[in-house]
């Protein structure tokens, strides 16, 4: 089918994950229209019809800036729906990932709760990565599930460098032979639950407790909290500022272990990172992550409802192991998972809304 354009918002080019969707569609002759502003969003919606496709990706651009007030943010929302309304009228078919339940730390919960609603009354399609995503978003708006597509989210394999060894990554961050290094690697934000890493590190022994290494780039409020938490008795290697692709093998080379202590999360990037490096992980034993990673033997967990404790005993045992890490990086390599996205997007042009009924039956994951 010639001529077919996907208009992608917001479109990070510096975004790994949507970088590694995208190589199927590009390969199979879609014109991508990529845009990061509503205004360019609108102009790209004006030019799909019949055989095109709108995939929306994360939903915080549009009533989430922060110098928005609530008018503001409901004049936003209003545009996005009528222009996403008018392209679907002229036979676009829209898709939806979920990749959150609602924005971290969001701001207008009433109209992101809109927002949110409207795109899953009104999507072709809906794109999840977590097998439990239906009901995990229940409590605040309804997915059907006949209109659910399940693609795992890709593994980072072959992406990164890897030419560092672990002696040459730990003595580049000052680590001792004899000292375990526990990773939160990412973005620092207050959701991602460092001050329970940090109260578990310090519940331990001094003769027991890891070097933290923290890395991801950190606001400069956040920074002043972590500060704070870290105090003059817990160690710890930091990087506030982003982390070039070149020195992210450094951190996972340098790691025993990845740790996401996250308060609410419902898919990670990071942890597929930690994979593709060989890295074994810990994740909070929410019933939505379990049931996603539950066989996964290089995962290990925490109970969240006594998360300082239950992380403590966890970092305490250290009994970590990366076996089967490999496997499941070359399970969900980037291209493979590419192929998948670009089929729903084939069937969606082509069927509409029946598109998630034979995407699901054909491609959905167990």
């Amino acid at each position: 089918m010639p001529d077919r354009s996907l208009a992608v918002f917001p479109a990070y080019r510096d975004n790994p994950y949507l970088n590694f969707m995208l190589l199927a569609p590009r390969a199979r002759g879609w014109t991508v229209l990529e845009s990061l502003r509503l205004e360019q969003l609108e102009g790209h919606l004006g030019h799909l019809g019949t055989g095109d496709v709108f995939h929306m990706h994360w939903t915080a651009p549009i009533v989430q800036r922060a110098d928005d007030d609530h008018a503001s943010a409901r004049a936003r929302l209003d545009r996005f729906r009528t222009a996403v309304d008018a392209a679907r009228s002229r036979g676009a078919r829209l898709v939806w990932t979920v990749h959150n339940v609602l924005p971290h730390d969001a701001r207008h919960l009433d109209l992101e709760l809109e927002l949110n609603r409207y795109l899953a009354a009104t999507a072709d399609a809906v794109h999840v990565m977590n097998a439990d995503t239906v009901a995990a978003v229940a409590d605040h708006y309804t997915l059907d599930p006949a209109r659910v597509v399940r693609i795992p989210h890709p593994s980072y394999q072959g992406v990164y460098p890897a030419s560092v060894s672990r002696a040459e990554a730990r003595a580049a961050l000052g680590l001792g032979d004899s000292e375990r290094a526990v990773l939160a690697f990412g973005q620092m934000r207050p959701y991602k639950g460092l001050d329970v890493l940090v109260d578990a590190v310090r519940a331990l022994a001094p003769g027991e407790r890891p070097v933290l290494l923290l890395a991801g780039r950190t606001s400069a409020e956040d920074r002043a909290t972590i500060d704070a938490l870290l105090g003059d008795d817990v160690r710890a290697v930091r990087e506030h500022e982003h982390v070039e692709d070149a020195d992210v093998q450094r951190w996972f080379r340098a790691a025993d272990v990845a740790v996401f202590p996250y308060r609410r999360v419902l898919n990670s990037g990071a942890l597929h990172l930690a994979a593709s490096f060989g890295v074994p992980a810990v994740l909070p034993d929410e019933p939505h992550l379990r049931g996603e990673f539950g066989d996964e033997s290089w995962i290990g967990w925490f109970d969240p409802a006594d998360a300082v404790s239950s992380l403590a005993a966890v970092l305490r045992e250290g009994a970590w192991s990366a076996d089967g890490a490999a496997e499941f990086s070359q399970r969900l390599a980037p291209f493979a998972v590419s192929r998948r996205y670009a089929d729903v997007l084939e069937r969606a042009a082509l069927s509409g809304s029946d598109a998630a009924d034979s995407a699901a039956d054909g491609l959905a994951l167990a």
